[in-house]
């Protein structure tokens, strides 16, 4: 078996974890510790978390959409395909090195995705993005660390805690649509989710998007 290769490594900002980026072969893997945060081979929920949104929102022309969390770019590109020809993408990104794996040992993947006229990348606290702005955004879809249950920054928390949930409310345009990708299922969430008035619907979707690997979970949202 090909062995794992370790091609870089990048600090967390606001933590003390460290992100390595491994490769074996044609397949990458992002790293904390000991836990596997994803894999190239692995890219069915989070493409599911921009298809599921998409079809929420459908009857919008020209939907404005932010995603928090590039990752491998699994959301990105399904979203491409699934918001439309005259959708808006900003992507918020909070570890620059994630988005110069991107164009640089992961471009493969990438495709010319991050090159699309649709799509704007900014490196910034996804939060902060939400935190500023209003009635904005059709879409918000977070890829944000294990999902909930914080992993990789305990700043995360306040993405999914009542005052961000309440944040991404304002943020939403009315009928705007909140998905959440999370490693495995939150009772607390989905009440917190209800309780900024939202209408919660919890799906279960494979890793692969192909009736395997571990069960994820997707909350899609919608501001009432």
């Amino acid at each position: 078996m090909i062995p794992w290769e370790k091609i870089d490594t990048a600090g967390i900002p606001g933590s003390d974890g460290e992100l390595r980026l491994m490769r074996r072969g044609k397949e990458f893997s992002i790293m904390l510790g000991t836990n596997e945060l994803m894999n190239s081979r692995l890219s069915g929920s989070e493409a599911a978390l921009a298809t599921l949104a998409a079809k929420r929102i459908e009857e919008v022309g020209a939907p404005h959409v932010l995603i928090g969390g590039l990752g491998m770019g699994f959301t990105l590109r399904a979203a491409l395909g699934a918001f439309g020809g005259k959708a808006r993408i900003v992507v918020s990104e909070l570890v620059p090195a994630v988005v110069a794996w991107a164009r640089g040992p992961m471009a493969g993947i990438f495709g010319d995705s991050l090159d699309d006229a649709r799509v704007s990348i900014r490196e910034t606290d996804v939060a902060e993005i939400i935190r500023t702005r209003r009635s904005a955004f059709d879409a918000i879809l977070l890829d944000v660390d294990n999902g909930p249950e914080g992993l990789t920054r305990k700043g995360n928390d306040a993405l999914y805690n009542a005052s961000g949930l309440k944040a991404a409310k304002t943020a939403l345009r009315p009928g705007g649509v909140l998905a959440v990708w999370s490693s495995g299922p939150n009772a607390a969430f989905t009440q917190r989710l209800g309780g900024a008035g939202f209408e919660v619907n919890e799906v279960n979707v494979r890793a692969t998007g192909k009736g395997g690997g571990a069960r994820h979970v997707i909350w899609i949202a919608t501001k009432r």
